[in-house]
């Protein structure tokens, strides 16, 4: 009887102390590029960008094929990550500007601080947070817009903000020494890593045009010195991982916001000045592509909407594989990233993602529980220079595409199982789909507001909107 009860007692030890433990959280580090097209890495066979530290994450993790943005445009993208919601359930369809022009689109001056947010959401469950980098939630322009430790974040250094511009460049050297601190006080980090490359102006330095030396054309060799600069600092953050034996703890996401900005004509480069970076090349330099993706930044096709994700997190995301089958969205990510962080969503909370755990973890999606929406402010009538950015909506549901101007007089459908580069317009032979997607998006459009609502707008309303 001691025997069996000394017996019993060791088990329950073993237990409490073996069993009882919670899975550790791991660190996140979300890399969040400006324009990067799907194809402006050398891994996914650029011509004559190189990009070694960004392959290094598709070579040791997972690199998802069918990740899109919730926006082709900066503000509504970020919106999206930010709150996992649609962003025009906030009356964000384009970027954060000045007043007078948020106003004339009836856009809000930033977004509301009360908002959901992924950053007090980890908050919430005992994470470091941080952000480093763009941030375009608001503007710079704005002085009155809220700072970023309003919406969860422990400390940050951004630009495209109120207050004090960071440099463009200490991003990863502030990402570094937040990740020191929080190593000190034992407690896991997230971080938002928002990079400015490959967005206007190219801030090139002569060592990385030196690289591309071999390139003939202006615009190339600007673009790749772009590309390299990022892709440096990046490594230098991985190295850092590596030193500090944080790797295997850590889960690194590289994406992109959007599609690449491309310039419809030609013409040389030539400096421009950006308010929040400095001075730089224009949109003449800008060279990004989308590996045959129909349309570029701004435009409701994939060339617009489908852009890098690589995702490393070495012993639990598998290294070297392809998922070309899982739908990834970018509203995915806060219920995604709660769940991997132990978190517990707010109260009342219901994301427009899903939990995408078990597709980072190795089990492709074949079929997508939830139907994804896009709302934007097109150029309507399309014109030569812009062919691809006439659409208003978009709806993404069980594999099939749907694109339709503001009255649904122009529209067009496409089998993405089938057809991934929208080719083949097959309105014609689905006629049922094409009805059950107008339904499901009549639907969603009486969902959103008629106005902006909250805590958005900008005190210098009173004067410059009269």
């Amino acid at each position: 009887m001691k025997i069996n009860l000394f017996t019993l007692f060791a088990l329950l030890f073993l237990s409490s102390t073996s069993f009882g433990k919670e899975a550790p959280k791991p660190n996140i580090i979300f890399i969040f590029a400006d324009d990067w097209g799907w194809e402006d890495l050398s891994c996914h066979d650029h011509p004559y960008v190189k990009t070694p530290n960004i392959d290094r994450l598709a070579k040791e993790g997972t690199d998802f094929h069918r990740f899109t943005v919730a926006s082709a445009v900066c503000s509504p993208s970020r919106t999206a990550v930010m709150t996992g919601h649609f962003p025009s359930r906030y009356s964000i369809d384009g970027h954060f500007a000045w007043v007078p022009q948020n106003a004339q689109r009836g856009m809000p001056d930033w977004v509301d601080p009360s908002s959901p947010s992924m950053a007090r959401i980890m908050q919430s469950a005992g994470y470091a947070t941080a952000h480093f980098g763009k941030w375009h939630l608001s503007n710079n322009m704005i002085p009155d817009s809220p700072s970023l430790l309003e919406y969860g974040y422990d400390e940050y250094g951004a630009f495209n903000c109120s207050g004090e511009q960071m440099p463009y460049d200490h991003d990863v050297d502030r990402s570094i020494a937040f990740i020191e601190g929080a190593t000190k006080e034992s407690k896991p980090f997230f971080i938002n890593l928002w990079i400015h490359e490959p967005h206007t102006p190219f801030h090139v330095i002569p060592k990385y045009r030196q690289q591309f030396e071999h390139l003939e054309d202006e615009a190339d060799n600007i673009y790749a010195a772009t590309l390299a600069y990022a892709d440096e600092r990046i490594g230098e953050l991985l190295d850092y991982l590596d030193a500090q034996k944080l790797t295997d703890d850590t889960l690194v996401i590289f994406s992109s916001d959007n599609g690449p900005e491309r310039k419809p004509a030609g013409g040389e480069p030539k400096l421009s000045y950006d308010s929040a970076t400095g001075a730089g090349f224009g949109t003449a330099a800008a060279k990004g592509t989308t590996a045959g993706r129909k349309g570029y930044k701004a435009s409701l096709y994939e060339g617009g909407l489908n852009v890098p994700f690589l995702a490393r997190w070495p012993g639990k995301i598998k290294a070297g594989v392809i998922d070309g089958e899982t739908i990834l969205s970018a509203v995915d990510l806060v219920p995604t990233f709660a769940k991997l962080g132990g978190a517990k969503l707010p109260t009342g909370y219901e994301p427009d993602g899903i939990d995408q755990t078990p597709a980072l973890l190795g089990e492709p999606q074949k079929v997508r529980e939830k139907t994804l929406f896009w709302r934007c402010n097109p150029r309507f009538p399309s014109n030569k220079a812009y062919p691809d950015h006439w659409a208003k909506y978009a709806v993404l549901s069980q594999g099939y595409k749907l694109l339709a101007n503001a009255k649904l007089t122009q529209v067009e459908l496409y089998d993405l199982k089938q057809d991934p580069l929208e080719q083949e317009n097959c309105i014609d032979s689905a006629p049922d789909v094409f009805e059950s997607m107008k339904v499901e998006l009549n639907q969603w459009l009486k969902t959103l507001p008629t106005e902006p609502f909250g805590n958005v707008f900008s005190s210098l309303r009173n004067n410059e909107t009269k």
